[in-house]
This record gives C-alpha cells, structure tokens and sequence, in this order.
C-alpha cells in the first residue's frame, strides 16, 4: 500500500488526478471504475482541464461506476448517472455508450446485479478501481455488517450514510434509502484500488481501513488484502495515521 498526505483537498485531488490520468497515458484503452461524491470531484475537474489543454484522451476508456441509488433517474440532479455527466462525462471525449452506471430505476434488481457483475467479468475488471470511504468505513455502498457481500446488489444504507448525504436534497426524508452497489468481489478483482479521503471526520475510517482488523465491520479494512493499493488523502483525513506508524510516501 503506497500512501500519500496531501496538504489540502485541492493537492489532495491533484495527485488522484495524477494516478488517473497515469493510468490512462499507460493504457489509453483502460477500464475505470468510477466513484461519486465530494472527494473525487476535484479530481474530476483537473482531468477535465487537462483534456481542454489536449494532454489527455478518454476516447478509448471504458468506465464502470460504483453505485447508484435506488428510486431516481438518471436525470435527477442527486443521481449519480448526472453526477457523472456533470462532472466528467460531458466535458470531455469519453463515448457514451462505454459509461456505465447502475439503473436505480430497474424493475428486477436481482437479474440487473447479476447482469452488472457478468461485463465487469467480461472486461477482465477494471485497471483502475477509484473509492472514497464513508465515515463508518463503507466502500461503495457496502456498508458495515456481519459479511462481505461479493455480489453487486441492493444495499440498506445505514442511517450514518443518509444522515452524511442530507445535505445533498432538500430534507433528510428526501435522501434514497436504498442503492445498488458494485459488491466487495469486483472491487477486490481491480488491477489496482485509488482509494481518496478528505476532512477530519474521515481519519478513523482512514485509519481502521489501513491498518485496524481486517473485518466487515469496516468494508474499508478489505483492501489490507489488495496487492495494488493507492490512498490519497488530505492533512485531516491522514491525521491518526503518523502517530499510528503508518510508513507516508514523500
């Protein structure tokens, strides 16, 4: 596991740009699996530039998102299909038709799961897997619980995530208590994991995730077990980790 302290959320994101866009100039035709939310955000931006300035290329890149709730459109603002338009897809070369998001609109959940999980097989997984990570240690949506569920599938959110995501919709009761998830399997079968946090309330899961018990307690902690880990992370999400002996890249 190489492991990265960044200043602030904005050098924090340039450097997971950076391990992006690597991967892509390495092969231009490479699978990403992409996540949504606050962390990447800033990463997004910086790929977009650089594509604006013509150092990069999405035309051969083939994406696979981590989840999606359950209940909206692709076309709702709070989706996160729209999330991905407005923040990457739209703005550079990308074809449309190699974005893949989960349907949370889907009538029959169980053969879309499964259906999911077959074209991730199908590419041979994705080159690189892009993850932040809840507060209570959640990757994806998989959330904490007594297993690892392997499969892609509909997951429960955990009061602690609907209560992180109500400052997206206009009430609490607005927040989707259900989404699909890209299960723990196809995470773990990444060639390699970019995992991103940012802010104080983030450094337990942070710490847990590297270096606590290896437990579904916290789904983070999985990736102890991943051979090709990356995490990127800001002063505050990083701030349990020297005192921890965590060994940090320069």
């Amino acid at each position: 596991m190489r492991i990265f302290v960044e200043k602030d959320y904005d050098a924090m994101s340039r450097r997971m740009a950076q391990v992006i866009a690597a991967e892509i100039v390495h092969n231009p035709a490479c699978v990403l699996g992409l996540a949504t939310g606050s962390t990447p955000e800033g990463a997004y931006k910086y790929l977009v530039d650089w594509y604006k300035q013509g150092c990069l290329s999405f035309k051969d890149v083939l994406s696979v998102n981590l989840d999606e709730y359950v209940g909206l459109a692709p076309t709702h603002d709070q989706s996160y299909r729209y999330f991905m338009q407005s923040n990457l897809f739209n703005h550079v070369d990308i074809i449309p038709e190699n974005t893949r998001v989960p349907d949370g609109l889907t009538k029959d959940p169980k053969t879309f799961c499964a259906e999911y999980d077959a074209y991730i097989h199908s590419l041979g997984y994705v080159d690189l897997q892009l993850l932040g990570i809840g507060r209570n240690g959640h990757i994806g949506f998989n959330e904490p619980g007594d297993s690892f569920v392997k499969e892609t599938h509909v997951v429960d959110l955990a009061e602690s995530t609907i209560d992180a995501n109500a400052r997206f919709f206009a009430t609490r009761d607005d927040v989707p208590k259900q989404a699909i998830s890209m299960g723990i399997g196809a995470i773990m079968g990444a060639k390699k994991v970019l995992l991103a946090a940012s802010g104080e309330e983030k450094a337990g899961a942070i710490l847990n995730s590297i270096c606590g018990t290896i437990t579904p307690h916290c789904p983070g902690s999985i990736l102890q077990l991943h051979p090709n880990v990356v995490v990127v992370v800001d002063e505050a999400a990083g701030s349990r980790l020297k005192s921890a002996g965590v060994s940090i890249c320069g």
